[in-house]
């Protein structure tokens, strides 16, 4: 996508801290962290939030969370993690590009969720 923030990332025309990289992964640090520990998990691939998902993204999805548990065990998120991704406006989703917050390294409000 021509504008997008983060395909903009994935081609290295905007620079970004890096914690991981594979064919269709990437892994970065959050330029405005939420917690110690807070990376974006995007795919490369443009997909514009998870209410664009479709069947055929199943095999991407999965790596994204397993690559989150890697990158969590990589970043010594022992005691725990979180991921959350935003969909749409109501959702708070800022930048219309697939990704999931992986947070950690400290305890976690729990937003009023529990489970």
């Amino acid at each position: 996508m021509e504008n997008c923030l983060f395909c903009k990332i994935v081609k290295g025309e905007i620079p970004s801290e890096k914690v991981y990289e594979d064919e269709s992964v990437l892994v970065f640090r959050d330029i405005n962290p939420a917690a110690p520990v807070h990376v974006l998990l995007i795919p490369k691939e443009h997909i514009g939030g998870a209410d664009e998902l479709k069947p055929e993204h199943s095999d991407l999805i999965a790596k994204l969370i397993l690559t989150a548990g890697k990158v969590a065990e990589e970043l010594s998120l022992s005691n725990g993690w979180r991921i959350v991704t935003n969909v749409l406006e109501d959702g708070d989703q800022t930048v219309r590009h697939l990704h999931f917050h992986l947070l950690g390294g400290a305890k976690l409000g729990d937003f009023g969720l529990k489970g």
